[in-house]
């Protein structure tokens, strides 16, 4: 299963992928050398490279409600309750995430006042509006479950809520009707300039399926015109009624999104930790491999290729969210490489400055521990490059070591421990097999009770890079 820091770091980071990391070395078009962090080999995201889709087409029906103005859909207002309806069709962009825009038509009828105008006026004094409106607006979405999800989330990604604002042109037609009849009393054109409107609102969308939502809005339109509730000029009669120089409504309407593309992932549903969580459990449960990677992890880094910005990482090097392999002190001369990795140096000094005002400590770590995927003893491809380090450093070496096992606070103490046995004993074992002497090693399991990490219990109160970080095999000197 491949599966690593890298890929948690990149689910929790979305879209801040542009602060990954490029080495300011010069390249020559090719992978520079092998100290470089290979910066001429890191691609950058473009549209043309996406992997989700971001178009999808909207449409829905609903009931518009007249609530502040001097005649009003609402009982408790200037009027009864009216119901209207009420229809919209939109063009949805996502930009990120968590953001989007929308370009929306809104067409409908309000009805307002003591009675419907579809009925004879009651007695001489009742008044009734009806208003037929078109309008055109852009609308800003935000993805608030994106934004505000928690890392630790492994319920099934179905339910989504939104929030959307936005500004656009009304144009509408406001009659009225008393015991005398009913008359025109404002028309306003469309693409008037004066006849800008706002609205704003939540909607929840529900996926049915990956091509289909359902989603339930409630919108708030500000009119900015107190002549829309059919009341006249601004100074009539009945417009005096209230103080305000807006009519208001409320519009609920339920909708069907159609998500437009090949991809099977839409990007505003597009969750890579429920992903990472959900084929965990699934290995976990079933024993099963599953392949995180649909597309592949061509350089091994644990960054699958729809994301991975540099497709040629060395065997061995850490990585950031973005596959770039890190340079901590940007040197050009990534860490895997840099035998001062957090002082600048020369490719030729490797890694080193060459002049020094004091000591300059060396942190080259030939024993460097490596982690393990959940419930798993497996030692992972990219760990290899570590361990065959290791191998040359405690040949080299006079001293014995224990290898301690580890795990995430996970599972109960009884199965952690033999968990963390079985890891130190595959690490052993390697070590053996490729030259070292057993009698210098000891693997030594210490279950959930050896946390990197003590804050961790229980897990959930952690993001999944630090629990993956206790579960490790690392190295003591005896």
């Amino acid at each position: 299963m491949k599966l690593s820091l890298a890929i948690v770091a990149l689910a929790l980071a979305i879209p801040t992928a542009s602060y990954a990391q490029d080495s300011t070395a010069v390249s020559k078009g090719e992978y520079p050398n092998t100290f470089s962090s290979g910066s001429a080999n890191v691609s950058p995201f473009t549209n043309q490279s996406k992997r989700f889709n971001d178009w999808s087409i909207s449409a829905g029906v609903g009931v518009p409600l007249l609530q502040s103005a001097d005649l009003t859909s609402i009982k408790n207002g200037n009027g009864k309750n009216l119901f209207g309806y009420s229809a919209y069709v939109s063009i949805d962009k996502a930009i990120t995430h968590a953001f989007g825009i929308n370009l929306q038509y809104d067409r409908g009828e309000t009805r307002q006042g003591w009675f419907n105008t579809k009925d004879a006026a009651p007695d001489a004094k009742a008044v009734a509006g009806r208003t037929q409106y078109d309008a055109i607006s852009i609308l800003g979405d935000i993805n608030f479950s994106n934004l505000l999800r928690r890392v630790d989330n492994h319920s099934p990604y179905r339910w989504a809520l939104h929030g959307y604002a936005g500004i656009g042109t009304i144009a509408y037609r406001a009659y009225q009707k008393d015991a005398s009849g009913q008359r025109l009393m404002t028309e306003v054109k469309p693409f008037k300039l004066g006849s800008m409107f706002m609205q704003a609102g939540t909607g929840l969308k529900f996926k049915v399926n990956r091509r289909i939502d359902l989603e339930g809005r409630l919108m708030y339109v500000i009119t900015g015109d107190d002549t829309f509730d059919g009341g006249g000029d601004p100074y009539s009669d009945i417009n005096r009624r209230s103080s305000q120089v807006s009519d208001n409504f409320f519009n609920a309407t339920l909708g069907l999104s159609v998500k437009l593309g090949k991809h099977e992932s839409h990007l505003m549903w597009h969750d890579p930790l429920q992903e990472i969580y959900y084929k965990l459990d699934v290995l976990a449960n079933k024993n099963q491999d599953i392949e995180v990677c649909k597309k592949g992890d061509a350089d091994n880094d644990g960054v699958c290729d729809d994301w991975d910005r540099q497709l040629d990482t060395p065997a061995g090097a850490r990585v950031d969210g973005a596959g770039v392999a890190l340079d901590t002190d940007l040197d050009g001369v990534i860490d895997l490489y840099d035998k001062c990795v957090t002082v600048p140096g020369p490719v030729e000094n490797n890694g080193c400055p060459t002049t020094t005002t004091g000591p300059v400590v060396e942190t080259e770590t030939k024993l460097e521990g490596i982690e393990f995927d959940l419930n798993s003893d497996r030692i992972l491809p990219s760990n290899t490059p570590i361990l065959n380090n290791a191998v040359n450093y405690i040949n080299s070496s006079n001293g014995s070591y224990n290898v301690v096992g580890a795990t995430d606070t996970r599972g109960t103490a009884a199965y952690n421990q033999k968990l963390s046995e079985r890891r130190a004993n595959n690490v052993k074992n390697y070590l053996v097999k490729n030259g070292v002497q057993s009698n210098k090693l000891k693997a030594v399991g210490k279950g959930k009770t050896d946390l990197k990490y003590p804050e961790c219990e229980p897990a959930t109160k952690c993001p999944e890079w630090k629990n993956r970080a206790n579960r490790r095999v690392y190295f003591e000197a005896k």
